[in-house]
């Protein structure tokens, strides 16, 4: 316990010689210190100063940049609660737009109903006008029947044919269906464009849909859709149009033919292919076009067309082609017309011989009238003689279902002298 005791005192003693020995050598490192701090060069004074300088230079530029990146930051998110307000504003105009839309819609669905009833009847005036045509001759030059085309829509009411005339005659109705062939609803422009297909079955119609402007717009769903639905309905609304004269100089003008050629050349559906030939039949009846429908491709898409094998397709062919020769021989008669048919010109003989006795009644009638347009002028007779179709006429004179056409066959031989020639050196058999 005493040696515990005197250890313990020792140790005090020897620490405090320690702290003791510390604080001399600690005081004479502070003499020390001061002495060598009263005898720093004045050069690196200086350049410790300039250190200070340059480092509250680079400070002061970092704090203005840092305000500067403060400033931007609140720039940006001013800019981004200004975007989101224009975001909003953007998507109410949307919303708007599509109720517009819808609006649309209905009120089209209410023209719809409201046209209807007038549609129906206009299909049975069209029927009778049909019926009526196809039993004139008038020396065989106007046999063929017009092709109009009704697009049947489902019924929502009945009755409304003078509410449906009187909002036609009024204008808005028409102007707010053209507003809809903006490609924007591709159901929404059909059915307009059924529509104003529909009041152009009527006549009194054709003219006035032009005159508001309702044609341009249907070209241009030719030119620019890509959508064969539409080109079919487009089409149709064009060839119901194209029964005005008129109009068919102004579908001409437009460049009609040409775009009626490219919907041709590229259709798959049979009843496209139909809505184009019809629309080319209607057209193909303006002598004043003959050239211009020649020069735009429109015989060579109305061959390209007998690829289609549809009996609906090949009627509209046949049509066009009868029509076609009805100009040509009327400008012939006239003296306008001294060279070769540009039906032969451009290749249609080969498929109007084969077709002289297709089984389709219609196919077979307008072909007939055809090859007889055909003959009367003597500048296709010799092509006629030798790609088969003067035998053909000679079998229509025969056996052809209607006597004016027989009788027209046997007339038109008879005034051809290479005709008879040929008649009696080959010996073939014509009924006297």
């Amino acid at each position: 316990m005493k040696y515990q005791k005197d250890y313990n005192k020792e140790s005090i003693k020897k620490l405090e010689e320690k702290v003791m020995e510390n604080k001399k050598k600690y005081e004479e490192f502070c003499m020390t210190s001061t002495a060598e701090m009263a005898i720093v060069p004045v050069e690196e004074v200086v350049i410790l100063k300039n250190l200070l300088q340059k480092e509250t230079l680079i400070r002061n530029a970092t704090e203005g940049e840092l305000n500067r990146l403060k400033t931007q930051m609140k720039e940006l998110k001013d800019r981004e609660a200004s975007r989101e307000s224009h975001i909003l504003k953007l998507r109410k105009m949307l919303e708007d737009e599509a109720q517009q839309k819808e609006n649309l819609k209905r009120e089209i669905t209410r023209l719809q109903s409201q046209l209807l009833q007038l549609g129906f009847n206009v299909g049975k005036k069209t029927q009778k006008i049909r019926r009526v045509r196809s039993e004139k001759v008038a020396g065989g030059l106007d046999y063929s029947p017009s092709f109009l085309v009704k697009h049947q829509q489902q019924a929502s009411g009945n009755g409304e044919e003078a509410s449906a005339a009187k909002l036609f005659e009024q204008g808005s109705g028409l102007q707010k269906i053209l507003s809809l062939l903006e490609p924007e609803d591709a159901d929404a422009q059909i059915h307009a464009v059924k529509i104003i297909a529909n009041l152009a079955c009527e006549e009194r119609n054709q003219k006035k849909i032009v005159e508001v402007g309702g044609l341009t717009p249907l070209l241009s769903l030719l030119k620019n859709s890509k959508d064969e639905a539409t080109h079919r309905v487009a089409a149709s609304a064009i060839a119901n149009l194209a029964m005005n004269e008129t109009n068919q100089d102004l579908i001409a003008a437009q460049g009609g033919i040409n775009l009626l050629s490219m919907v041709a050349a590229n259709a798959e559906d049979p009843q496209t292919l139909r809505m184009v030939a019809g629309a080319f039949a209607n057209l193909f009846g303006n002598d004043k076009l003959q050239i211009k429908i020649r020069d735009e491709g429109g015989l060579k898409a109305l061959l390209g067309m007998v690829r289609c094998r549809h009996p609906d397709v090949h009627t509209q062919i046949a049509r066009a082609i009868a029509n076609f020769a009805k100009c040509e021989s009327k400008a012939s008669t006239q003296g306008t017309k001294v060279e070769r048919s540009l039906l032969i010109v451009d290749d249609l003989l080969p498929w109007i011989v084969q077709n002289a006795n297709n089984e389709v009644s219609l196919v077979r009638r307008h072909i007939e009238i055809a090859l007889c347009h055909l003959a009367k002028f003597e500048a296709n007779a010799i092509d006629m003689i030798s790609g088969g179709a003067m035998g053909e006429l000679v079998r229509v004179s025969r056996d052809s279902s209607r006597e004016d056409i027989r009788i027209l066959a046997r007339e038109t031989l008879i005034s051809n002298p290479a005709f008879r020639a040929e008649i009696k050196h080959s010996a073939l058999n014509m009924v006297k």
